[in-house]
């Protein structure tokens, strides 16, 4: 008996009723790009429910679904993938992780700096791409690393794989991971952006990693204290800093994590299987790609309808996301969303699911159908 979970990252469904406070009125991720692009074509998850969640361009509802469909308001404040994914298993935060609008405190900047034998350029919030074109060349010349943070919790390091090797960026992150702690300094994740390329046309390479905050106790620790797996695919392994996570498998992109996750169902027989894409977020929600994204929902649902040809009659299927990012929105972050819950089993009748208090009903969901006890959240089935 498994259970899987897919999370399109970033593909939120609409407001929150807090969308105010973050200054996100109006964003609603995959209604608004589907409307700007023309209509979206998703066939597969359109008769699972999706357009029954809301208006959805190219997605009517279905009046009979093969899957149940709700939507999910995030219970947790901030709206960044780590905060996501933990109450997706089931630990709210009472206290959003700290943000650095103005870049990280020169104080520590100058205590970083000589703990890794380097000066620093940046230190700024910035878009990924944006910064290594606009500093990439003095970092070459000097191998002096990029620092960046956007309007999220995050700790970014950039480099050019020929100038700072991979495994020497990855020890500069780590010793950045061990400085930056709760509660003014507690970066939800310190993440590693190596680059490639010359002027003018640098690329960032799939090599990224997260090294991120350890949670309180989630569902992943319950099940694998009862010796249950939890297969994390993509960066899971990496939002919870490996604890609960065993065993794992990163991947290069979303082509790679589908394929990751059909691999997975002959390597578990029993336990969860959960798998992040992120090309919707970094690849197209940051870059407001319209088209990239609506692309990249369009292939996943094309695999989707061979993926559940693949699955047992007791495999229980949760598609979900962990924030929003409107591709059609100001700026290049984040935007704080509804989340898309669609729940799909063989023989299983669709129903509405309404709008779920918590994204945490997810980790409720699972333990309901691994038949675990657990207490946080309400279970959808």
């Amino acid at each position: 008996m498994r259970a899987i979970c897919i999370v399109l990252d970033s593909a939120g469904i609409g407001p929150m009723p807090d969308q105010k406070e973050y200054g996100d009125v109006g964003a609603a991720t995959i209604p608004n790009l589907a409307k700007v692009a023309g209509g979206l074509n998703v066939p597969n998850m359109q008769k699972m429910g999706l357009g029954n969640i809301a208006e959805i361009t190219g997605v009517p509802p279905e009046k009979t679904p093969t899957g149940s469909y709700g939507k999910m308001y995030e219970l947790s404040p901030g709206k960044d993938t780590t905060t996501g994914h933990w109450e997706m298993m089931g630990a709210r935060l009472e206290f959003a992780f700290p943000v650095f609008p103005e870049g990280f405190p020169k104080d520590f900047i100058e205590q970083f700096e000589k703990a890794i034998g380097r000066q620093t350029l940046g230190n700024y919030p910035a878009s990924g791409t944006e910064i290594i074109e606009k500093l990439g060349d003095e970092h070459v010349k000097t191998g002096k690393p990029i620092v960046y943070t956007s309007a999220d919790s995050v700790f970014q390091i950039a480099a050019h794989e020929s100038v700072i090797p991979l495994e020497e960026l990855y020890r500069i992150c780590q010793i950045a991971r061990d400085m930056l702690q709760p509660p003014e300094l507690g970066a939800a994740r310190v993440i590693a952006r190596p680059f490639t390329g010359s002027s003018g046309s640098y690329t960032r390479t799939s090599n990224r990693h997260d090294f991120s905050l350890t949670p309180t106790e989630t569902l992943l620790d319950v099940l694998k204290a009862k010796g249950i797996a939890t297969y994390g695919i993509g960066k899971i392994y990496d939002i919870f800093a490996g604890q609960g996570v065993e065993p794992h498998v990163t991947t290069k992109s979303n082509d790679d994590g589908m394929q990751r996750t059909v691999e997975s169902l002959s390597k578990i027989e029993n336990g969860l299987i959960f798998t992040n894409l992120v090309d919707t977020d970094m690849k197209y929600g940051h870059r407001r790609d319209v088209a990239g994204y609506k692309k990249a929902l369009e292939d996943f649902d094309v695999w989707l309808g061979d993926f559940v040809k693949l699955m047992k009659n007791d495999d229980l299927l949760l598609i979900t996301a962990d924030h929003g990012c409107d591709p059609t929105y100001k700026g290049s972050d984040h935007t704080r969303e509804a989340v898309p819950l669609l729940v799909y089993q063989h023989g299983r009748s669709g129903l509405d699911l309404g709008i779920r208090q918590g994204f945490w009903d997810v980790a409720a969901t699972i333990a309901a159908h691994l038949k675990v006890p657990y207490h946080n959240g309400k279970s959808v089935i």
